[in-house]
């Protein structure tokens, strides 16, 4: 017999009781979400689009079950994953890509497009203010062995505006006849700046090649992908650099990363992960293709429920009263939020929650550690099927004021709101948030 929709509402009331969620943080939470209908259909549309575009470089390209097969060893003539590559590259709009598990993250990733386009007395310009925490050790801002700047590569960086703009007077200062590259990051770190949104990174892009034609232009992409019609790579970039254990994973991929751009960027990029002679040549599948095909397929859904629970985090916050970044009603051109929860006590019970909603290690405790390339202790929560996988839910966050959460992830969107509201929960429980109801 078909249930009636107050009974379906009645059970997922009890359903969310059962699960640990109070009667005031439930209504709070159905309250909020009755106002976000007209955004979640724009994601829904938006993620068409893309799931369209993805579909369609796999048709193009002609995708069989034999594109699935494991190789080992060497990994010599490994259709499957050529043709995966293309089917980025497709995706993407970029004359070539490199998409491998041996790729281990994505600050290897970044790591590897700048030490491979980048030589001895060359310098590499961030022209939008301090990199994300584990670049600056890749890069040498802080000091670190293998560092670019052990490798005679210079650095410096322009600082965005006050309004968090492009300061291009003095970007076109900073310049110089050696300027080789420059680094972007789409998504905002651990900082409080807006995330870039492709059309404003193709701006950038255009300034700086009208400036410099020879520069190249290298975006971190990470938490970004998905989230609008178009990517970076559709406005100059000359890579686009990401993990597969965020957006364009799906959830699936249990490891890897990529770099799409220009033929020439990515064939030394090739040479820098295998070795020079050897290229893109080598690197075997080991069975891990299938994962990829079928993650990178569900990717514009996937990164799309990520979206609604960020959103759906910052509408909740922001009635609590809490700071949020970017706001509930503003154009969002990542999977990220963060929330300034003012102490280290309300830091900790948020991460608790989201660690109480996971559907793996639900029962740990997160604490802060000294996590390796970060300058401060960064406490994480992340019960998730691939580790460390930040397309899963997760959140995370540096010991220091103004103790910011960075929440992100969400396989599925109801996975999503379960989690942020038992992190309301957990705040309410501890006293570091009011609900009233």
């Amino acid at each position: 017999m078909e249930r009636s929709e107050e009974t379906i509402n009645a059970m997922l009331r009890t359903s969310y009781t059962e699960s640990g969620i109070s009667e005031p943080v439930f209504r709070l939470g159905e309250e909020v979400l009755s106002t976000l209908k007209e955004r979640f259909d724009r994601i829904d549309r938006i993620a068409e689009i893309n799931q369209l575009k993805v579909l369609s470089a796999m048709r193009k390209n002609r995708v069989s079950e034999g594109h699935f097969q494991a190789t080992t060893g060497y990994g010599y003539n490994d259709l499957g994953r050529d043709t995966l590559e293309s089917v980025y590259a497709d995706t993407f709009h970029t004359e070539d890509a490199l998409v491998r598990m041996q790729i281990t993250c994505g600050t290897h990733a970044l790591n590897l497009a700048l030490s491979a386009n980048l030589r001895p007395g060359d310098h590499l310009l961030s022209p939008v203010g301090s990199p994300y925490d584990t670049l600056e050790e890749v890069i040498g801002i802080r000091e670190s062995e293998g560092s670019l700047a052990e490798y005679g590569v210079t650095y410096s960086q322009v600082e965005l505006t006050p309004e968090g703009a492009f300061d291009y007077d003095a970007i076109r200062a900073a310049i110089r006849p050696e300027t080789k590259m420059a680094t972007i990051q789409r998504s905002c770190g651990y900082s409080s700046r807006k995330t870039f949104s492709p059309a404003e990174i193709g701006e950038l892009i255009a300034f700086l090649k009208s400036v410099k034609p020879d520069i190249i232009c290298m975006v971190d992409n990470c938490y970004g992908e998905f989230t609008d019609t178009v990517e970076p790579s559709d406005f100059g970039a000359d890579m686009i650099v990401g993990s597969l254990i965020k957006n364009p994973g799906g959830g699936l991929a249990p490891a890897g990363g990529y770099i799409c751009g220009t033929h020439a960027c990515v064939e030394r990029v090739a040479k820098r992960l295998t070795s020079p002679g050897l290229g893109r040549e080598v690197g075997a599948n080991l069975g891990i293709n299938p994962a990829f095909y079928q993650g990178f397929f569900l990717a514009p859904t996937v990164t799309a429920s990520a979206e609604k629970g960020a959103i759906f985090a910052a509408a909740m916050y922001e009635k609590l009263g809490f700071r949020v970044h970017p706001a509930a009603a503003a154009d969002r051109f990542d999977i990220i939020q963060s929330v300034e929860l003012g102490s280290a006590e309300a830091l900790k019970a948020f991460c608790l929650g989201i660690q109480a909603a996971a559907p793996v290690d639900s029962y740990l405790t997160p604490e802060p550690w000294d996590m390796p390339g970060y300058d401060d202790p960064v406490i994480m929560a992340a019960g998730a099927f691939v580790s460390g996988s930040s397309i899963e839910l997760s959140a995370d966050g540096p010991l220091r004021p103004p103790y910011a959460v960075f929440f992100q992830g969400g396989i599925t969107w109801q996975h999503a709101k379960f989690g942020i509201l038992m992190s309301v929960q957990k705040l309410v429980d501890a006293g570091a948030a009011v609900v009233v109801r």
